[in-house]
């Protein structure tokens, strides 16, 4: 489907959570690198590690407690709140830091936004009230005294909220372990990631909870509940042997994408486009997490993105057969699930590319025109933007394949980049999006022409795009 924008509906809850979530995102993937970095030193060099290390290890406990919260209240108050917003941020986060006695993630992904919001309004107030020549006296002394009372603020109110609502759903889940029945945490997260809240389950719930976990033992299972590449992998493999043409031709690549790159969004089309196969994913996921169970493995830190390389670079010490067995599990009973639902679809190849010829007439919903005296001329392409949810994983793939066909047809000076939804640039003439994106792309941009797509490797809402560049 392609759209116009121009209409502005209630936005959905979805929408709203998955915007969230791509805030939370965006937050995180920044730092990536540090919490990679910190997952391999606790690899390595506490007792249980590789090559244990005491004076090496001595470094595991400051660098969670400080450095990471740290990274994320700066980078937080930053997107916010500009190189100030960074600062505040960062001065609030200690007051959570040093207040509590446990890891201080979401209360630094709560403290370092706030402190941006803060500093930005308080410059709007006094912007232009400072007496010339006091303005860096004004600048500084506001965000030390408001920065001030914000660290006391943390220390005293938000880091006991924080700590409590840690404490129960660490316990919640905690129960959940106990009495055997995590996988069932499969029911709430394959459906969830499908319809892109992946971002909200991995880094706002399980990879706080993995943290603090890894720093008491050395490892979590909490890194593999909603990442396991594994029923992705058995999803795309039925597609690729039973599915129906488009899906059978396209699946292939998609696997390699999604389980060698860890780009899961790859698969999640194939759900959607048979939304009963949602049934293999759960099935997959929680004899994945059962396996992991049974075996009692886990992983160091979050294997960002979800490939089977960053699993295996994550796994610590007398882990590997019990990561690889959970992946392989998973694997397995998606795979027979989905094609036990594939094989008994009764619908023809005629009503599968009906399916798509719908979608082909629906384009044009979204050709924006201009009139020039008393004809109608299409409005020149410029700049096209691939927009997802962090604007890393599938907008990327989209955006370099994109590029590739433009190319072809010599149509390279179009400027073709990714962005996460909400750093979309203004002069941006379309923007790429999947379909379950839509919602909240209109959120940030109500008045640009939408592009909706099914499949990042082959959608005839892509072809049809081309085609009418070309015709241009």
């Amino acid at each position: 489907m392609m759209d116009t924008g121009t209409e502005n509906p209630k936005t959905s809850n979805r929408a709203r959570v998955q915007a969230f979530g791509g805030f939370l995102t965006n937050m995180v993937l920044p730092n990536i690198g540090a919490f990679i970095a910190w997952g391999i030193l606790t690899a390595l060099f506490i007792p249980t590690g590789w090559f244990p290390n005491e004076d090496l290890a001595a470094i595991v406990g400051p660098a969670i407690t400080y450095l990471l919260p740290l990274l994320l209240a700066h980078t937080g108050g930053r997107m916010v709140g500009g190189q100030r917003g960074a600062v505040m941020g960062t001065i609030g986060a200690i007051g959570l830091i040093v207040g509590s006695d446990i890891p201080m993630f979401l209360g630094a992904m709560a403290i370092g936004p706030l402190g941006g919001w803060l500093i930005k309004k308080v410059d709007k107030v006094i912007e232009d009230k400072i007496p010339a020549g006091f303005e860096m006296v004004v600048n500084n002394f506001s965000i030390g005294i408001l920065g001030f009372l914000l660290m006391l603020f943390s220390f005293f109110v938000i880091g006991p909220i924080i700590v409590v609502a840690n404490n129960f759903v660490t316990a919640a889940i905690e129960a959940l372990v106990s009495t055997g029945f995590l996988p069932l945490l499969s029911i709430i997260n394959e459906p969830a990631k499908v319809l892109f809240l992946n971002n909200v389950i991995d880094q706002g719930i399980y990879y706080p909870l993995g943290m603090q976990e890894t720093l008491e033992v050395g490892k979590s299972i909490y890194f593999t509940v909603a990442s396991n590449p594994g029923p992705g992998l058995g999803l795309l493999l039925a597609f690729t042997f039973f599915g129906k043409k488009v899906a059978r031709r396209t699946a292939p690549g998609a696997i390699i994408i999604h389980f060698f790159g860890g780009i899961h969004e790859l698969y999640f089309p194939y759900v959607l486009m048979k939304p009963i196969t949602i049934l293999g994913m759960i099935a997959g996921g929680m004899s994945g997490i059962l396996t992991f169970q049974v075996f009692g493995a886990g992983l160091v830190a979050g294997p960002s993105p979800g490939s089977i390389f960053a699993y295996l670079a994550l796994t610590p010490r007398g882990n590997f057969i019990g990561v690889i067995a959970g992946v392989l599990v998973g694997t397995i009973v998606s795979f027979l699930v989905t094609s036990a639902i594939l094989k008994a679809d009764k619908s023809t190849e005629d009503e599968f590319e009906e399916s798509l010829e719908k979608s082909k007439r629906m384009k044009s919903e979204g050709k924006k025109l201009y009139t020039s005296g008393t004809a109608t001329v299409a409005q020149p392409v410029n700049k096209i933007a691939f927009a997802c949810d962090a604007g890393l994983g599938s907008s990327a793939l989209g955006a370099t394949t994109f590029k590739k066909r433009l190319k072809k047809v010599d149509l390279d000076e179009i400027d073709v980049k990714n962005y996460r939804i909400e750093d979309v640039p203004e002069e941006s003439d379309i923007i790429v999006v999947h379909k379950n994106l839509l919602e909240r792309t209109r959120m940030k941009h109500p008045d640009t022409r939408i592009v909706t797509i099914e499949n990042y490797i082959e959608d005839s809402n892509l072809q049809d795009l081309l085609n009418e560049l070309k015709e241009r």
